[in-house]
């Protein structure tokens, strides 16, 4: 509620408020959403729980439009007219939308120029990912692809390295120069980057893991490499 508030104020069409509630927290929302010309209206919960899907909705729903995904000729118009070093993240068929919104509020913390998502058995921009990105599903522009091996041709054409993320490397990310015009490819839940996926990377690369675990969440990792390459790029600045 608070992140449609802050940076996309102008996509909320309606709200609920629970008819009982009085806090001064939910007080000070409704006043926020009265400046905007919009009053809430008083339900009961049960409705509340209906309109939220059963979600947490700590007494408040709103309606909001979704930000936009944008397309692969309006990613090669982001590339082309771009200035400075690009970084972008590449989700491999990532499906969980808890995972998708964790990498949304990442790159938007690490200056992360893009996202691209492959159109088909990915997780797309919904009210899971925008609740769990905080915000950063309306900072942080979102590229549907038809065919991601060749996006990622195309954008090596362009001069960007692209770099994956396989637990089977043997080279490390503190190994590695992130400082390059970078796409960093990160595959799906459980499964990993998928062969064709992996043929088109210039360089695979791993995080050491000293237990006894076998990977990091996909949340994590990603989290990881783009800090990573930003302590890199920071040291050259």
């Amino acid at each position: 509620m608070q992140s449609a508030l802050d940076y996309s104020p102008k996509k909320i069409n309606k709200a609920w408020v629970d008819s009982q509630r009085q806090d001064k927290r939910l007080t000070q929302l409704i006043d926020d959403l009265l400046d905007l010309g919009i009053e809430p209206e008083k339900v009961e919960r049960k409705k509340l729980d209906k309109l939220a899907d059963s979600h947490n909705h700590q007494g408040i729903v709103i309606e909001v439009d979704m930000p936009a995904e944008l397309s692969e000729s309006d990613l090669k118009n982001a590339v082309l007219t771009l200035t400075g070093t690009p970084l972008f993240l590449v989700l491999d068929n990532v499906q969980d939308p808890h995972n998708f919104g964790a990498c949304l509020r990442t790159a938007d913390a690490t200056g992360v120029h893009g996202v691209i998502v492959t159109k088909d058995n990915a997780a797309g921009i919904t009210p899971t990912v925008c609740k769990v990105a905080s915000g950063a599903a309306e900072t942080v522009p979102v590229y549907q692809v038809t065919n991601l091996a060749r996006t990622l041709r195309w954008l090596k054409e362009q001069g960007i390295w692209v770099m994956g993320a396989a637990g089977e490397t043997t080279q490390t990310a503190y190994q590695t120069d992130f400082t390059v015009p970078l796409a960093l490819v990160v595959g799906a839940e459980g499964k990993g980057l998928r062969r064709l996926t992996k043929e088109q990377c210039d360089v695979l690369v791993k995080l050491p893991m000293l237990g006894k675990v076998e990977s990091l969440n996909l949340s994590v990792a990603t989290g990881v490499l783009l800090y990573e390459t930003l302590r890199q790029r920071s040291a050259i600045v």
